[in-house]
């Protein structure tokens, strides 16, 4: 038995010591190039699992660099570049790392001035010693910049990683947070990269902006529809159902509004970075609400002549808004990305709504067709219509 014991311990002390050189092993200081050059600096980048060394002769304003990264997928490409002018991918001046039609690794320069045209190009500094290489799922960028700043001491940085290219042109990376907050400054000489400012802020404007369009247009406009639906079927539940149905739309509509606003704002604020679909569909719900809650100071009386007109398109955009809210809510997610739970709740919750609306139809039409039954089977009690009692012939 002690043997055994012994056994064990060994083993996990063995496993202990894997996790310790595995996590060693993720670290710029135990990674060594093929070309046996040294930095005098290295730096775990704080996104992307990726790694910068350099070193930086400040009297020739000269930067050696070597940036290591995996790419979003096998065939896809990594980059690296210096902002002169911002902190931000716009102005950056990139080195793009990819393997070309023979399957050999290359580097190629982007002067990114505009996001809607991003190819080969010349920086604004010199550039030198380019080369690439790739192994264990890893590429790495070589290179020597000159930089435009004599005596510099920082630099805006900017990295990235991507899919694919095709026919020679990348393919856009993902806009999940990781990639939209690889950037930072790097201070040359005390050999420290810090995270670019406003990264937190902006995910947690995200997540303001998330939570907002999915308790109004993902939730409570459903459970306001549901209560018009079923409610007044009840003559017990009139007026009540209504001014419920009111409070419910009227509020949904306030936070939706909020939400939009922080959406525009968000958009105002990532030129280049566009979600076409969502956004579009965000624009689309607002209008339709705003129109569906201003109907409510135009609703005729129920024995208007266009009671019936107003009740159709009442409806109408109504499912409208609840099937484009769902579907937006659902876009949200996956361009937001956040862990797993979040979106399986809101299945959840949707699928519940979903759920009692089945239960209401079913027991909704029972009582409306027994109170048909009930009033087709009424035995004749001497009225017409059931409003002038028959009058005696006259003689």
């Amino acid at each position: 038995m002690s043997s055994l014991r012994f056994s064990l311990l060994i083993l996990g002390l063995l496993q202990v010591v894997s996790l310790i050189s595995h996590s060693q092993s993720l670290t710029c200081t135990s990674q060594k190039f093929t070309n046996n050059k040294l930095y005098e600096y290295c730096a775990d980048l704080s996104q992307l699992s990726s790694y910068l060394h350099w070193t930086y002769d400040s009297s020739t304003s000269s930067l050696s660099v070597a940036f290591v990264a995996a790419p979003a997928k096998t065939d896809g490409w990594i980059s690296w570049a210096i902002n002169p002018t911002a902190t931000g991918m716009a102005g950056s001046q990139a080195l793009v790392a990819f393997k070309d039609s023979n399957g050999s690794m290359t580097v190629r320069t982007y002067n990114i001035s505009s996001y809607s045209s991003i190819v080969p190009s010349n920086l604004s500094f010199a550039v030198t010693e380019m080369a690439a290489d790739s192994s264990g799922g890893m590429m790495r960028i070589f290179a020597t910049v000159i930089l435009p700043e004599k005596g510099a001491t920082t630099v805006n940085q900017v990295w990235q990683v991507g899919p694919s290219l095709t026919d020679g042109v990348l393919d856009k990376h993902e806009f999940q947070p990781a990639n939209l907050n690889s950037k930072g400054t790097l201070d040359l000489l005390k050999g420290v990269s810090t995270t670019g400012t406003g990264g937190g802020s902006r995910t947690k404007k995200k997540n303001i902006h998330g939570i907002l369009n999915a308790v109004s247009w993902g939730i409570m406009f459903p459970i306001g529809a549901i209560i018009a639906r079923y409610l007044r079927t009840f003559p017990s539940a009139d007026p009540a159902w209504f001014y419920l149905h009111a409070f419910c739309q009227v509020s949904a509509y306030a936070i939706g509004v909020a939400g939009w606003g922080t959406g525009l704002k968000l958009g105002s604020e990532s030129k280049g970075v566009q979600y076409t679909a969502h956004r579009n569909i965000g624009i689309g719900l607002f209008c339709l609400a705003t129109v569906q809650v201003f109907a409510l100071f135009l609703r005729p009386q129920k024995d208007h002549k266009f009671r019936f007109y107003w009740n159709i398109y009442h409806h109408g955009i109504g499912y409208a808004i609840l099937i484009l809210g769902i579907l937006n809510v659902f876009k949200g997610l996956h361009i937001l990305g956040p862990e797993e739970k979040w979106k399986s709740a809101y299945i959840v919750v949707i699928s519940v709504l979903g759920g009692i609306a089945l239960l209401l139809e079913g027991i909704t039409w029972v009582v409306v067709l027994r109170r048909k039954s009930s009033e087709s089977t009424k035995p004749y009690d001497g009225y017409n219509n059931g409003q002038d009692r028959q009058r005696p012939l006259a003689s």
